[in-house]
């Protein structure tokens, strides 16, 4: 995989996470890993950061993670995490890392899926694109601030709301 700058990116979000899915990851090889399917994401800038060239915008992705998700505890521990999406041909992969839990077994090997350990996190051999973040929020969602009583009937019937991490992006990675 080779670097490449934020601004060269060309990618739509709502088919990266809505449609083709990706792995969120947590955890390095020393420490241990885990890591999830999500289809609920978003890339942006969040907050302002000044340089001694001047203000720049910091480019942070936001995934969100419910309470009962062992990736969570890996969430949690660990200052960074990655984003990974990947070609279609592994939608079957990542459907399998979406419904089985880490805490039962190795998950990552039996969905086919290599792990890299690189820059004190984990990402996968066979992703097209990596975002690795540093994480610099953390909260849960509230009931008391959804404005939409359907989104609360419809996507928490057990009030297990998820947790929302924000990241900032520190490197894009592609093959």
């Amino acid at each position: 995989m080779k670097e490449i700058a934020i601004r060269d990116l060309s990618i739509n979000p709502m088919t990266m996470f809505g449609e083709e899915w990706c792995l969120a990851a947590a955890g390095n090889e020393a420490n241990g890993y885990n890591a999830m399917t999500i289809a609920w994401g978003h890339l942006g800038t969040t907050w302002d950061r000044y340089t001694p060239k001047g203000k720049i915008m910091i480019p942070t992705a936001v995934v969100y993670i419910r309470p009962q998700r062992y990736t969570k505890e890996f969430f949690d521990r660990e200052d960074l995490f990655t984003i990974c999406s990947f070609a279609g041909k592994y939608k079957k992969a990542l459907g399998y890392m979406g419904t089985h839990s880490g805490r039962d077994g190795d998950k990552v090997a039996k969905a086919g899926l290599t792990p890299v350990f690189a820059e004190n996190t984990t990402y996968f051999a066979q992703a097209s694109r990596v975002f690795i973040c540093r994480k610099r929020y953390h909260a849960p969602l509230r009931e008391e601030g959804f404005l939409d009583a359907h989104l609360l009937k419809e996507n928490y019937p057990q009030h297990d709301y998820h947790e929302m991490y924000i990241g900032e992006i520190l490197k894009v990675l592609e093959a």
